[in-house]
């Protein structure tokens, strides 16, 4: 098994940290809070906000309600442009 290591400093692979988005982390600082990741050196914090991407983030509610922490976004959904 071929793993992709986020955070060399504390080990954390992208398995993991897609893992904590799903469970409800939305941001760079709830990822750390989960595992630590990008608390030492910082230099996977940009890799992290590249996995969790841009979309809209539910609340933790919403997902201890099991409901997925990733929504796709239909047309009706997004904003017109300007």
């Amino acid at each position: 098994m071929n793993r992709m290591f986020v955070c060399n400093c504390f080990g954390i692979t992208e398995e993991q940290v897609k893992k904590h988005a799903d469970d409800g982390a939305c941001t760079p600082r709830q990822i750390a809070s989960a595992c630590k990741a990008g608390t030492d050196c910082g230099s996977c914090v940009r890799r992290i906000q590249a996995l969790l991407g841009r979309g809209a983030c539910p609340t933790r509610e919403l997902v201890k309600e099991g409901n997925p922490a990733v929504a796709l976004a239909s047309d009706a959904d997004l904003p017109e442009a300007a």
